[in-house]
Formats: structure tokens, C-alpha cells, sequence
């Protein structure tokens, strides 16, 4: 199975016919998909100009997206070696268990549904790695009260998500499902009061 650098060169190949391109950028999302794989593609087609079905689009806007998701990429591969190094000298002084954020974090291990959509039409706005770039702040400074990515407050709290997590608090502004380690006892009741869920089920991480 071919890995992310092999697909983006095949995307690059002017020699290839377009089709396959596109096929070989779709792939890439196998291997790397902030979003999820649907909401991702979204994204990336309406950040560049191409129908989402074109089986043809322009081979210029296929390399513009995919130097996008590129550029996503390299962002997140540099904070998760940050991130195994940070794990290794904690477990050299003895620290074992990790923290909430960082068993969120391994479920989300090579980039794929770092922050799922709920909804694959509906995902943040901005370029992948500034919004990658705020997720990892928030990370860094500790749960808050709002979405780490569009700092609004409308979440609500969804338990039926086709993807891990299977339930958790949505953003009703941006779309992505918040990771439950970023956001206060307070905030997350507020979510479940917001869908009408008993409070009463929620048990603070």
C-alpha cells in the first residue's frame, strides 16, 4: 500500500491522466484527514474551486489542495514527534499513566479524525494547518469553555456519531466534534443540557 509521499508525487505526475490524480489525492486522505475523510475532501474542493463528484477537475487546483493538506501534514507530524518525546522523558521520571488529552491524542495517532465533522459539509474555515494550529494551543493551555477552533460556545452533545468518538460535544458553528479533554465540567454539562441529555450520564474524565 502506497504511503502519503509516494500518492502526492503520483499527484503531481503531470504523465498521469487526471482522473488518477484525483484518485491518488482522494487516497491521501486515507492517510491524513484532519476532518474525517468526506468532511476533508469537502474542504479541500471548496477551498480550491472543484466540484466534489468532477472526476476531471483542473490538475493545477488537485496540487493547490494538496499542498494544503501537505502543509496540514507536516504541521501535525511535527507536534505528535514533540509529543512522543514529551511521553518518553515522562516515562523516564515515571510518569506512566497519560493524561486525558493525551490518551485523547493516541486515538488520533497519523491525523485522521483529529477533529471530526459531524456534518462533511460543515467543517471550519481557514487553511488546515492554522486551524490545526489553534487545536494544538488549546491543547497546551488546558480545557476552556468554547470551541478551540472558532471559540464560540453553541456546542451540544451528540451520541449518535458514525466515527471515534462515537459520542461527544459538536461545535454549531464550525462543525468539528471537540475533544472532550478541552473543554471545563461546566462547558460539557452545558452541552448535554443544550441536547436535553441527563446530566446525571456524564462522569468528568
Amino acid at each position: 500500500m502506497a504511503g502519503f509521499r509516494a500518492l502526492a508525487r503520483e499527484v503531481r505526475n503531470p504523465r498521469r491522466h487526471v482522473t488518477a490524480r484525483r484518485t491518488s489525492l482522494r487516497k491521501c486522505l486515507e492517510r491524513f484527514a484532519p476532518y474525517g475523510h468526506r468532511a476533508t475532501w469537502h474542504h479541500l474542493c471548496a477551498r480550491t474551486g472543484i466540484t466534489p463528484e468532477d472526476r476531471q477537475p483542473e490538475p493545477t487546483r488537485l496540487i493547490t489542495a494538496l499542498e494544503e493538506l501537505e502543509e496540514a501534514r507536516t504541521l501535525w507530524l511535527a507536534y505528535e514527534a514533540d509529543f512522543a518525546a514529551r511521553r518518553r522523558l515522562e516515562k523516564h521520571h515515571g510518569i506512566r499513566q497519560p493524561s486525558a488529552v493525551d490518551d485523547w491524542h493516541l486515538h488520533t495517532w497519523g491525523g485522521c479524525d483529529i477533529m471530526p465533522c459531524e456534518s462533511p459539509s460543515t467543517h471550519p474555515d481557514g487553511r488546515l494547518a492554522d486551524v490545526l494550529r489553534r487545536l494544538i494551543v488549546a491543547m497546551e493551555a488546558g480545557p476552556g469553555s468554547a470551541c478551540p477552533v472558532c471559540a464560540q460556545e453553541r456546542l451540544v452533545w451528540r451520541e449518535d456519531l458514525d466515527r471515534y468518538p462515537v459520542a461527544g460535544p459538536v461545535c454549531e458553528d464550525c462543525g468539528i466534534v471537540v475533544p472532550v479533554p478541552l473543554l471545563t465540567t461546566e462547558a460539557l454539562t452545558a452541552s448535554r443540557r443544550a441536547a436535553r441529555v441527563p446530566v446525571t450520564r456524564y462522569a468528568a474524565a
